[in-house]
């Protein structure tokens, strides 16, 4: 089942994850946690769901109630509610984005990988500026040229994460008449295609072109993604609307898997694919 949109960081998920363990193996319930508090059993809740971050002086009243002795245990459990505390870059950007998508960007900068498969448009990673101002202009014509900007700004932020040092792997399916869509006009469509181009040499990326002949394509009922974590399952999601949804379950993540697998082996090899993308830009208008 689909989750709310509302979400959390991957560090917040984590220590609540990490919380609620901790209060299952000893043996207690809501109730009896919420008492060491004396809080309302709601304010627990909020905590085991990451909907509310935790003083450090309750988090060590906690551990103390949960039998967690070890130095080196506790140390990493408070290490990781510090770090569920800071604000990521995004937050710059409250006052201009929707809180659903920097909810989604939070959840991105936590993963280790993305997945994607997009049929028709470039990914959000992969777009230029003037490219995703041409798709806003399109989708929401009457929104106002400075939001047009500030939403173009905040995608090529996103865009840090194909370089960051710590590392990251965007693996990426496109139809082929994505490359074909002129989508802000000629020069728009020229620059994007030659940004992919480029893009597709990234040790990061691997971005791969399924032929507008392939069977395959009946695959593609529209775009997806599943982000991959160095310590927790597959979150995948689609887009609907004006808002994102998330499958943690791993049944649900496993179904795009499978589907992400079947596209890439039926998709042109990335080698190829950068050659098709520099056809592309040979013929273009």
């Amino acid at each position: 089942m689909p989750v709310s949109t509302n979400v959390p960081t991957m560090r917040q998920r984590r220590l609540a994850r990490r919380l609620k363990e901790l209060r299952l193996a000893a043996g207690l319930k809501h109730s009896d946690a919420a008492e060491i508090l004396s809080c309302a059993e709601s304010k627990l809740t909020r905590i085991e769901n990451a909907r509310s971050g935790i003083r450090l002086l309750d988090l060590r009243t906690l551990l103390d109630a949960y039998g967690v002795r070890d130095p080196d245990t506790r140390r990493e459990i408070e290490e990781l509610a510090k770090d569920a505390r800071k604000k990521g870059w995004w937050a710059q950007y409250a006052q201009k984005a929707r809180a659903e998508y920097l909810g989604y960007i939070a959840v991105e900068w936590d993963s280790t990988e993305m997945l994607t498969v997009e049929p028709f448009l470039v990914p959000g990673l992969l777009q230029t500026a003037a490219y995703t101002e041409a798709v806003v202009r399109l989708t929401q014509p009457t929104r106002p040229d400075a939001e047009v900007s500030e939403q173009a700004e905040l995608k090529q932020e996103r865009q840090r994460i194909l370089t960051r040092e710590e590392g990251y792997r965007f693996w990426c399916v496109i139809s082929e008449t994505v490359l074909r869509s002129e989508v802000g006009g000629a020069e728009v469509h020229r620059e994007q295609l030659a940004h992919l181009y480029e893009a597709a040499a990234l040790p990061s990326v691997e971005l791969q072109v399924l032929p507008a002949t392939s069977p395959a394509n009946v695959l593609l009922y529209g775009p997806f993604a599943i982000l991959r974590f160095a310590d927790t399952g597959d979150i995948a999601f689609t887009e609907q609307g004006e808002g994102t949804i998330y499958y943690e379950e791993a049944a649900a993540a496993e179904r795009f898997n499978a589907r992400f697998r079947r596209l890439n082996m039926a998709a042109l090899p990335p080698e190829e694919s950068r050659d098709l993308i520099g056809d592309a830009l040979r013929h273009a208008h």
